[in-house]
């Protein structure tokens, strides 16, 4: 009897359970099978990915580089203008400053030669005992004496 309970559940067993549990086992190694297949195919995508990352941050740092070199190139090109307009400019005030000395100059001498006639016709005047004033205008004679003043200073007599 123990061996036709046996023969029994045996059969049951191998008929009925063994194929669920073989039908269950199967399924669940293609669902793992399925997820490994899934794994290594976002493996791949991730890969991909990372390689096209990597590509686009090197042009990324290419193209900062090429912008930092364009700026600087741009930076030292506005110095070299900036610094060619302040030379002009100081050129123009060194031209500006000496045609207004030159002019100072001729001023001062032209005033310089009147006081100096002046106080010539002055004193000649005290030496001789009267005044003098309308002989040394009219005469041409204060004019020869500052010609030939500077033609010594021309000449660099003394």
């Amino acid at each position: 009897m123990c061996l036709l309970a046996f023969a029994v559940i045996f059969v049951s067993f191998t008929r009925i359970l063994l194929p669920r549990i073989n039908k269950a086992l199967a399924e669940r190694q293609d669902a793992i099978d399925g997820q490994r297949e899934q794994a290594e195919q976002a493996s791949i995508e991730a890969a991909e990915v990372l390689a096209k990352y990597r590509e686009e941050l090197a042009e990324a740092r290419h193209e900062a580089a090429r912008l930092r070199q364009e700026a600087s190139e741009q930076g030292a090109q506005l110095i070299a203008e900036i610094r060619a307009a302040g030379l002009r400019e100081r050129e123009e005030m060194l031209a500006e400053a000496q045609a207004q000395l030159a002019t100072d100059r001729v001023i001062a001498a032209t005033e310089l030669r009147g006081a100096v006639i002046s106080l010539a016709t002055e004193l000649a005047g005290r030496v001789v005992g009267e005044p003098i004033d309308s002989v040394a205008h009219e005469s041409d004679i204060v004019d020869r004496y500052f010609s030939d003043l500077d033609a010594r200073n021309a000449a660099g007599l003394p």
